[in-house]
């Protein structure tokens, strides 16, 4: 991937981003995108001859391979040599873009050396079928009357899977017309994968062109819109909603969201989906993702069992298996954390009570899991060992503690007042010995050590800010923002070294806003939104450096969305219809407004201005009304609705 320095490949339109070609720039990239029986990773961009390069990896999540492990996602890649060619009165044409386009669908154009012909590519997976579509048109630039031929595609591939033999198509038709100056014709390249027997399926790629563009459009146009003073970031929390909705699969226990990157499909995490994307899901308001939420806190249920073992970091294979294979990672603490955030935003009553003996079961573990020193003890992290966590990290008892919080504001709404008091208790203390076991001086900042024996810093230590745990965030943010965590691709995640994970990245940004440094957050907030919209590798946070290759996994783009949303806004909910706003966003961005936030059983616009110092907040209500509130810089208020 050729690499630029000092500005930006591609330029902003609204919600749409243009790369313009000129020359022979020899650039690719990948993306990730995904409808609900098929995902597809496209390599797309040209060579050093200046000619289209193009490569599918197509993954179908409901057709499971043997064994039935993680990965085990039946797929197929096709190259290069699966593209029609095209003629111009019997010469073979070399198809060169110089504009490719995102915004939903990926739009390529292209022209022939001799500009007779202008290709209009249209790069799309269906919503609801197990196809990925080529829809492109053939224009006929020249004054005259000019004979194009395309070649057919009929590649036929079978394999063999959990579910008997699969069947993979790439099939286009042969085309053989006379076009007269300014018309076109049209071209479908459709790829499928099915079981042997099913039927085949009929695809209109100009229907399925229209169906993903208006799911594209309703994501960024009808829910959750942002508007604030800076388009980039507009943009990317349009094009990261776009993302998390996206990565949900039909499976055979209902749909799923699922992380995706060509490893993670039908299945879920507890810190991808139950940690990072659940939580997120209600102020959306589509229902199938939050379905696909329902689905993935259910799926966990059978495993809380009264012995208290630990419950599995994954539940795999359309629900068929799981994976344990880093031991108790926490997993309990993210669960907590997660669903409680979920059902207070989600606003169901009936759906809280069903689910609150989960959340009891999580608080319970977690007191048998704490150590003599008052934490949470876990045999890792999120990391699954890639890095020391030690017995007990600050990454698992935090989560314990926000998760405490929630849970105590779920009891209070469903009248358990033992729950509720018990709760909070547990909290205060865990809060208190999170302090005395975690508190420390690293590398000359005050701020926390990840585990007992820790002495460098960590991209970790930002989660207590997320929780609103404060004691320690001036130094902090110094840390995460020093050079010996801070790069022009994020935090590394511990001093020295030279990975970086995205999600720690949009973790701490999310608290340092909550901890009111809100300049400098902003200001790092920028420049990261800023290198994944329009830089080389676009347009969603990616996972990893130099694990997964910055795969466009789902979950991270739902917490970049929450950087807005409880870091900027700083919504943090406080009970079925109502929540705790502490906004923390600088004079230069001005204001921000939130449309259509479809969370705490209301349907509702939010829009907060900054005026010397002070915050003036606008609560518009479906049926028309209006209030209006002030809250100080770094104060918060409480709002019902």
């Amino acid at each position: 991937m050729n690499r630029m320095t000092g500005m930006n490949r591609w330029k902003l339109l609204k919600n749409k981003i243009v790369w313009d070609i000129s020359g022979n720039e020899n650039h690719t990239d990948t993306i990730e995108m995904s409808g609900k029986n098929i995902s597809a990773i496209i390599t797309y961009g040209i060579d050093e001859n200046g000619k289209i390069v193009l490569k599918r990896h197509l993954y179908y999540p409901f057709l499971r391979t043997i064994p039935n492990n993680t990965h085990a996602t039946a797929n197929q890649t096709y190259g290069g040599n699966i593209n029609p060619q095209i003629y111009i009165n019997g010469e073979k044409i070399a198809e060169k873009p110089f504009e490719i386009a995102f915004d939903g669908v990926i739009s390529v154009k292209s022209a022939d050396d001799n500009k007779k012909v202008q290709i209009t590519r249209h790069l799309f997976p269906s919503t609801d079928k197990p196809a990925y579509i080529e829809h492109f048109s053939i224009k006929n630039l020249s004054p005259d009357e000019i004979y194009i031929t395309v070649d057919s595609i009929d590649d036929k591939r079978s394999g063999r899977g959990a579910k008997g033999i699969y069947k993979f198509n790439a099939k286009s038709n042969y085309i053989s017309e006379k076009i007269r100056p300014n018309d076109s014709i049209s071209v479908d390249l459709i790829f499928t994968g099915q079981k042997i027997h099913d039927q085949e399926i009929t695809i209109r790629a100009d229907i399925e062109l229209s169906n993903r563009k208006n799911f594209a459009g309703r994501i960024f146009n009808e829910s959750l819109v942002l508007e604030t003073s800076n388009p980039q970031i507009n943009c990317e929390f349009a094009f990261a909603k776009l993302r998390t909705c996206e990565s949900i699969f039909e499976t055979e226990c209902g749909l799923l969201h699922s992380p995706g990157g060509g490893s993670y499909y039908a299945a879920v995490w507890t810190n991808d989906q139950i940690e990072y994307q659940g939580p997120f899901a209600p102020y959306i308001g589509i229902d199938g993702v939050n379905q696909a939420a329902l689905n993935a806190y259910s799926l966990y249920v059978p495993f809380m069992g009264d012995e208290y073992t630990c419950i599995p970091t994954s539940i795999i294979a359309e629900g068929r298996d799981i994976w344990e294979g880093a031991g108790d990672r926490g997993d309990a603490s993210m669960y907590l954390y997660g669903l409680s955030r979920f059902l207070l935003a989600y606003g169901d009553k009936n759906t809280a009570e069903n689910y609150f003996p989960a959340l009891d079961w999580c608080v319970n573990y977690c007191k048998l899991k704490t150590n003599k020193d008052g934490v949470v003890e876990s045999d890792s992290d999120e990391l699954e060992g890639r890095f020391p966590s030690g017995n007990a990290n600050l990454c698992t008892s935090s989560l314990t503690y926000g998760g405490l919080i929630s849970a105590a504001y779920i009891a209070k709404e469903l009248g358990y007042t033992d729950p509720y008091q018990t709760y909070l208790n547990i909290a205060e203390k865990l809060r208190g010995d999170i302090e005395k076991y975690f508190g420390a001086n690293i590398s000359g900042y005050e701020t926390y050590k990840y585990y007992k024996e820790n002495d460098l810093l960590r991209s970790w230590i930002c989660i207590p800010l997320t929780m609103g745990i404060y004691e320690r965030s001036a130094g902090t943010c110094e840390a995460l923002f020093s050079e010996k965590l801070w790069t022009e691709n994020g935090i590394l995640t511990q001093e020295g070294d030279k990975t970086f994970w995205d999600r720690s990245t949009l973790y701490a940004l999310r608290g340092i806003f909550n901890s009111g440094i809100n300049d400098a957050a902003y200001k790092y907030l920028a420049k990261y939104t800023e290198k994944r919209l329009l830089g080389d590798h676009v347009p969603y946070p990616v996972e990893a450096y130099p694990e997964g290759g910055q795969r466009h996994l789902s979950a991270e783009s739902a917490l970049y969305c929450r950087v807005i949303t409880e870091g900027i806004v700083g919504i943090t909910p406080a009970g079925f219809q109502s929540f705790i706003l502490k906004p923390s966003f600088p004079t230069e961005l001005g204001y921000i407004k939130l449309k259509n936030i479809k969370a705490f059983n209301h349907d509702f616009d939010l829009e907060i201005k900054k005026d010397d110092g002070v915050y003036h907040i606008i609560v518009k209500l479906c049926d028309g009304s209006e209030r209006e509130y002030i809250c100080e810089e770094n104060s918060q208020i409480e709002i019902c609705l």
